[in-house]
């Protein structure tokens, strides 16, 4: 298939791509860097048809970014979605598209399945981000029901893995973590984590989305699916796991209950995902997953520094 995909740079994007190309797609690669999807009519120096756009691209960083910056979040995805939602309608309706929502957009007081991600009200300190991925989606479901356009939306838990993005961007929960915890092992840094530890969180291997991902694609699914482990565990336990793989004194980790913390607990349903799957269902075991990231912390120096 003839696939673009936005957003090509970032953590998702450059595994994806590899694997798409490895299995005989044709990828056209956008990033800001030679397609700012914030410009209007941008997409119109693409003279191609798709078979596939998969939009990635999203203004975001973890930690507390979307605290800091709605405003700006909020004008900048607005920009991006219209944008690549007009050139779809206008230049490649023949196309499928593809997009990753966020489990931000689910209100964290019902349950996280697929039927409530545009119901109730997310999170106070992830409001805007997660507004606007509903947004994206209302806007593809709107082409969808004038225009019959095709598409699937993929909600991820937070993927980790190695070869994670080191230009400068705030690192999600697991990958700082793992950096904390290797500088204080080698640095002898003192390794303070935000929240009392016991605030719950879900992961997927990264190699097992993409996995899922294009099963999805290639047995013609649409609507909205979550991508998740099916399981969640606290942040005390995934730092005790890397603590005892770095061969790290965990009594020596300091929480801080004053620091932002986001959401108490995220778990995404699964069931429907389990069922699209079937027996191909399969998970990375999280001890041998988080060993695989931590070698490549360990041989990239550069994604962690005594004084980072």
């Amino acid at each position: 298939m003839n696939i673009v995909v936005t957003g090509s740079t970032g953590f998702l994007g450059k595994f994806l791509i590899k694997k798409l190309e490895l299995s005989g797609h044709k990828i056209t690669a956008l990033s800001s860097k030679n397609c700012d999807l914030k410009t209007t009519r941008i997409l119109d120096q693409i003279n191609q048809k798709f078979d596939l756009v998969i939009h990635l691209a999203a203004w975001t960083q973890a930690g507390d970014f979307c605290l800091n910056h709605p405003g700006e979040q909020w004008i900048k995805n607005q920009q991006i979605n219209t944008n690549i939602l007009d050139w779809w309608l206008r230049d490649q309706p023949q196309a499928k598209f593809v997009s990753i929502g966020t489990s931000c957009s689910y209100d964290p007081n019902l349950p996280l399945v697929e039927e409530n991600y545009l119901i109730g009200q997310p999170i106070d300190s992830l409001y805007t981000y997660a507004m606007t991925k509903r947004m994206l989606q209302i806007g593809v479901e709107s082409l969808h029901k004038q225009f019959g356009l095709e598409y699937l939306t993929v909600v991820p838990s937070t993927l980790y893995g190695p070869m994670y993005h080191t230009d400068g961007r705030q690192m999600h929960f697991i990958f700082d973590l793992i950096r904390k915890i290797i500088c204080g092992k080698f640095y002898d840094d003192k390794v303070e984590l935000w929240g009392n530890g016991y605030q719950e969180r879900e992961v997927i291997y990264i190699d097992d989305f993409i996995d899922d991902f294009q099963s999805l694609l290639t047995g013609g699914v649409t609507g909205i699916v979550n991508i998740g482990s099916g399981n969640s565990i606290k942040i005390r336990d995934f730092a005790n796991i890397i603590s005892k793989i770095l061969d790290y004194d965990p009594d020596n980790i300091i929480y801080d209950p004053n620091k932002y913390v986001g959401a108490k607990s995220k778990l995404l349903e699964i069931s429907k995902l389990k069922g699209l799957l079937g027996s191909s269902f399969y998970r990375t075991d999280l001890d041998a997953g988080i060993q695989n990231t931590i070698d490549w912390f360990l041989e990239n120096t550069n994604t962690y520094s005594k004084k980072s």
